[in-house]
């Protein structure tokens, strides 16, 4: 019997790099917060596949292209060893477009498990806003808040990636 994979589906700004503002697309500006590659590391050793599901409404709004969305990418790609299996976004924002790709609702994720043979219930995602979390639910995966982003009530909740990742390999 085949065992099904796991993954880690994890929101971008605000997670893996530093929340500067609105949107975060210049290259310049585009800073992987501190624990990342590490972390990413350990969950990767651990048997994770690691997925990237952001919504990037700046799109829609013109006030970026998707180039840019991907150069970032590839600078987070370069600082943590590659070790990221999937990069998806959504490029919609209601007030311009809609998509089932964007968060909360859950077509990023449903992409990955289709693509690795994901089981849901050994997933985890971890973001930092609610939307986050309800996309997960939607899928069974069950989330891990960081930060302060939202005053949302929602456990568990840390400060960063590094203590979502102690979590999820205490389990």
């Amino acid at each position: 019997m085949i065992k099904p994979n796991k993954a880690i589906f994890l929101d971008r700004d605000g997670v893996l790099n530093d929340e500067t503002g609105d949107y975060v697309w210049q290259l310049d500006e585009f800073i992987v917060s501190p624990g990342v590659p590490e972390s990413l590391a350990r969950l990767k050793a651990a048997g994770y596949y690691l997925v990237v599901v952001t919504n990037q409404a700046g799109i829609a709004k013109k006030l970026y292209a998707a180039a840019q969305v991907h150069a970032c990418h590839a600078k987070l790609q370069a600082a943590c060893g590659n070790a990221l299996d999937a990069l998806y976004f959504s490029d919609a924002h209601p007030s311009v477009s809609e998509s089932i790709l964007r968060k909360p609702d859950s077509g990023m994720f449903e992409k990955a498990v289709a693509r690795f043979g994901l089981d849901p219930a050994q997933c985890w995602v971890v973001g930092d806003r609610y939307r986050d979390m309800e996309a997960g639910a939607k899928m069974g995966v069950r989330g891990i808040m960081v930060g302060q982003t939202e005053a949302v009530d929602f456990t568990p909740r840390v400060a960063d990636l590094r203590a979502a990742t102690d979590i999820i390999l205490s389990e």
